[in-house]
């Protein structure tokens, strides 16, 4: 443990799906809520002792429609979600037939494991429907995803990604959805943080579900959220049995204060100043990276999220060999397919580049810069050092 704090410090960390929690949300996790079991909902626990727990769960829950301005009339949340693969494939097998279709961005476009992909539970127990990108523009074509939506007839539509860089427009996916009576469910775990500090469009006034993990630009603890509409459907009363007793057993206490802590900093003006600027930071390394040379996918990024193809452009270098270069020179990244991929996800053709862990740092426009430039020195195979003279 001592080793990884000392490895963290070290580093500059661009997984696009981490970022540093505050002392308070470490102090949560490592409390005495790791020694109670509290497994049911507050006010219908199966245990004695549940005084507190039940205090903190719902201020948990208060603090995340707050967060995002939902009525609690019109919104309900569950905080018990272990991680964000559980949070999605719980909202399937609450509101979709087994062998029913799932319609979600495939994997090599930027989609995430448990949007239907066939290695995934969401795969193996639903069909996926799949969408991609705009072969040229590499960007979402909205009347090729409502074309496939017609013809498969999906039950449920995700909007949302692992690697996609732009804006999604909630409104054309509800758009799609109502035209095929299928449920919208919204996966906004990358941009939580930025929906929550006013940086990127909110996808509440579409969706009919609404998940989102809480450790990436959220800046909270390893955990998940799930909203849903409140209406004759009863989606969240049919969640929450998919959580538990359906999927999930007693919820982590320590893990869901953590939530509630990480929930009320995000509400503060200082975050939301946060949030714009790790939009700044991510649009700024990428116009750096074009700048000396190096192809961006779709040509830029409406988020904190960067993909960079490291294979195409006559550079040659496949995204695992980036990863261990990079990483050789203290930054972290991780691998990642592209659009159009023509290799294998264990050796893509880019890698993927985040911006809200090094801006939780303080890092702004200018140490983006520097972080672009030695990221280009190293995999042009130059020391850093002498690029950095230049």
């Amino acid at each position: 443990m001592k080793a990884e704090k000392e490895r963290q410090k070290k580093v500059i960390n661009l997984i696009a799906s981490e970022n540093f929690v505050s002392a308070d949300v470490l102090a949560a996790l490592g409390s005495e809520l790791t020694n109670k079991y509290s497994e049911g909902y507050p006010g219908h626990r199966y245990y004695g002792g549940q005084t507190f727990t039940d205090k903190i769960e719902i201020l948990a829950q208060k603090r995340a429609l707050k967060l995002f301005k939902l009525s609690p009339a019109k919104w309900h949340v569950n905080v018990q979600p272990l991680s964000g693969s559980p949070a999605n494939v719980a909202v399937y097998l609450a509101l979709v037939p087994l062998g029913g279709k799932i319609m979600g961005m495939s994997l090599s476009h930027g989609g995430h494991l448990t949007h239907g992909h066939k290695v995934s539970i969401s795969g193996k127990a639903w069909q996926q429907v799949a969408y991609g990108v705009d072969a040229k523009s590499e960007q979402l074509n909205y009347e090729e995803i409502k074309a496939v939506a017609e013809k498969e007839k999906p039950a449920l539509i995700v909007a949302g990604f692992t690697a996609y860089p732009r804006v999604i427009d909630f409104k054309k996916f509800r758009e799609i959805a109502d035209s095929v009576g299928a449920i919208l469910m919204v996966d906004m775990s990358h941009v939580a943080g930025l929906v929550a500090g006013g940086a990127y469009p909110t996808p509440f006034d579409y969706a009919d579900v609404v998940t989102t993990t809480v450790h990436k630009t959220l800046r909270g603890p390893r955990s998940a959220l799930i909203f849903a509409k409140n209406d004759e459907r009863e989606l969240g009363k049919k969640i929450d049995k998919a959580i538990f007793p359906g999927m999930q057993g007693g919820p982590h206490m320590n893990q869901i204060a953590a939530v509630a802590i990480a929930l009320k900093e995000a509400a503060s003006p200082e975050f939301k100043k946060y949030a714009h600027q790790i939009k700044k930071n991510a649009s700024v390394l990428a116009e750096e990276l074009v700048k000396l040379g190096w192809r961006i996918v779709s040509g830029g990024t409406d988020s904190h999220l960067i993909l960079m193809d490291t294979w195409m452009m006559g550079k040659g270098i496949a995204g695992s060999v980036a990863s261990k270069l990079l990483e050789k020179a203290g930054i972290i990244v991780n691998m990642n397919t592209i659009p159009n991929e023509t290799r294998s996800p264990m050796d893509p053709s880019g890698i993927r580049l985040g911006t809200a862990a090094e801006t939780t740092r303080g890092k702004r426009e200018k140490d983006m810069i520097a972080i672009a430039r030695k990221i280009d020195a190293v995999l042009r195979g130059k020391t850093s050092k002498k690029k950095g003279k230049k």
